[in-house]
């Protein structure tokens, strides 16, 4: 964060200042929600949750090198007191950013926010010195926390803004007032929250609405829902996808053999050929979504290209491909599923495993419950079923309770009988039966919302390379 002082912070977001012998002093360390990440010079923010009160680590967090902790109380150490902690933290981001004068890029979208934030970022940092969202912290105190770690050097700063309300993202653009604001997609995702995809696209479209009339919204033009919320900002609008009318699109689509997307960028600039590190064809929407932004910020269609085909996943648990000495493919993407981000991962299944099936190798589905989809989820854990078998994936692992009984009976009645499909009780089971039956060669998907656990299957599997069949 840009140095400042105790007394600039306190005036900042209306605190009073307790047991300050210098208000002079500055803060030069991170701001941190966590006492054992403090640092010299640190600002220790200290929330009340439902387990843990920060307030209670404020001594420790002094001792450990914090200048000052923010808080709801007096704490015995020094601190800035206020009303609301998390309303202070977000004032003192706003006005760092404010003074920063840095370009704010907002994404949001049902799937794909994580890892076209990674794009996007990995694209910018090769034209200026870019900060951006960690994994997926995305919501009221991890995007504050991002914004004050900009400096005087950032020139860009990419966030993410997740929703889970009307209302959620209004609050989030109020923090940190983006100029680029980015629209990936109206899903499925947290469907039994909002009630329906007309009230999703209504929350994801508050980022638009809050664009300034030189700002930029670019949206994705082959999502219907998406590219009517042109009519919602007062920003120029730029649109990305596959459409013929998009301003940044595709042509040449294709996947190559080890599932990684290949396409022709056309972009206002000129056109230059790329070839993603990542798996899944889905990724080429979230490509064309960072070339967007890059080009809106001055970067040239060829940088965007070379940059995009050397950028990598930075978050973890988001189809990561592991290969095992023995031949064995692991794609980790347990972080979060919903039915778009599971048809996408089926899909990229597929495609990997057309070569290893053409080898006598399987592909492998283990997949557990979508959460949050209300009334849909009977239908749609049944629909991921029979996609499954319309992708001729060999093997079904159904992961849980009910859920994975539906996504069963869903490849059941598509026509997977006999042992193509098998329901197991949990993680462990899965493992157990993985263990026994892989084979070298074999592809293993593994995929569910992050409440279901299901990294551990595909972590276990990455440590018992030598647990395989006929070896």
């Amino acid at each position: 964060m840009i140095a400042l002082s105790l007394a600039e912070i306190a005036e900042i977001v209306g605190g009073q200042a307790y047991d300050i012998p210098d208000p002079s002093v500055r803060i030069t360390g991170p701001v941190v929600i966590d006492s054992r990440e403090v640092r010299p010079g640190s600002l220790f923010a200290a929330f009340a949750g439902e387990r843990v009160d920060g307030h209670d680590y404020a001594v420790r967090a002094v001792e450990a090198g914090a200048a000052a902790v923010l808080a709801a109380r007096p704490v015995g150490v020094p601190a800035i007191v206020v009303d609301d902690v998390q309303a202070a933290l977000g004032a003192l981001a706003r006005a760092v950013v404010e003074r920063l004068g840095t370009d704010v890029v907002a994404l949001t979208g049902s799937a794909g926010k994580t890892s076209t934030k990674d794009l996007i970022a990995q694209v910018l940092q090769k034209h200026a010195p870019t900060v951006w969202t960690p994994g997926s912290l995305n919501n009221e105190i991890g995007l504050p926390l991002t914004a004050l770690t900009a400096t005087e050097d950032t020139r860009h700063l990419v966030l993410e803004m997740g929703a889970r309300g009307i209302g959620h993202i209004r609050y989030l653009t109020g923090l940190t007032p983006p100029r680029i604001g980015v629209v990936l997609n109206v899903g499925s995702a947290h469907i039994g929250e909002f009630g329906g995809r007309e009230q999703i696209a209504q929350a994801k479209g508050e980022l638009v609405e809050s664009l300034p009339e030189d700002g930029v919204a670019v949206l994705n033009a082959d999502d219907p829902l998406v590219r009517a919320m042109a009519a919602r900002t007062k920003a120029r609008v730029l649109l990305f996808g596959e459409a013929e009318d998009a301003a940044v699109r595709a042509e040449n689509v294709r996947l190559m053999e080890n599932g990684q997307p290949s396409f022709s960028l056309h972009t206002p600039t000129g056109c230059s050929d790329v070839t993603l590190r990542l798996y899944g064809e889905h990724h080429v929407s979230n490509a064309l979504a960072a070339a967007a932004v890059a080009h809106e910020l001055g970067m040239p269609v060829e940088e965007i290209a070379t940059a995009l085909s050397e950028a990598g996943s930075l978050s973890r648990w988001r189809m990561e491909v592991t290969e095992r000495p023995d031949g064995v493919t692991v794609v980790n993407d347990a972080y979060n599923a919903n039915p778009e981000s599971m048809r996408a991962a089926l899909r990229a299944l597929a495609a990997m495993g057309r070569a290893a099936q053409a080898r006598g190798a399987r592909t492998w589905a283990v997949l557990g419950k979508m959460a949050e989809l209300g009334d849909d989820s009977l239908a749609e854990h049944d629909a991921v079923g029979r996609l499954a078998v319309r992708l001729n994936v060999s093997k079904l692992v159904a992961v849980g309770d009910r859920e994975a009984s539906w996504l069963q009976l869903g490849a059941y009645n598509e026509g997977s009988w006999g042992e193509e499909s098998v329901h197991v009780s949990d993680a462990q089971a899965a493992v157990d039966l993985l263990r026994r039956e892989l084979r070298p060669g074999d592809v293993v998907l593994v995929k569910a919302s992050r409440s279901v656990g299901l990294e551990q299957v595909a972590l276990a599997l990455l440590d018992s390379g030598s647990e395989v069949a006929g070896r």
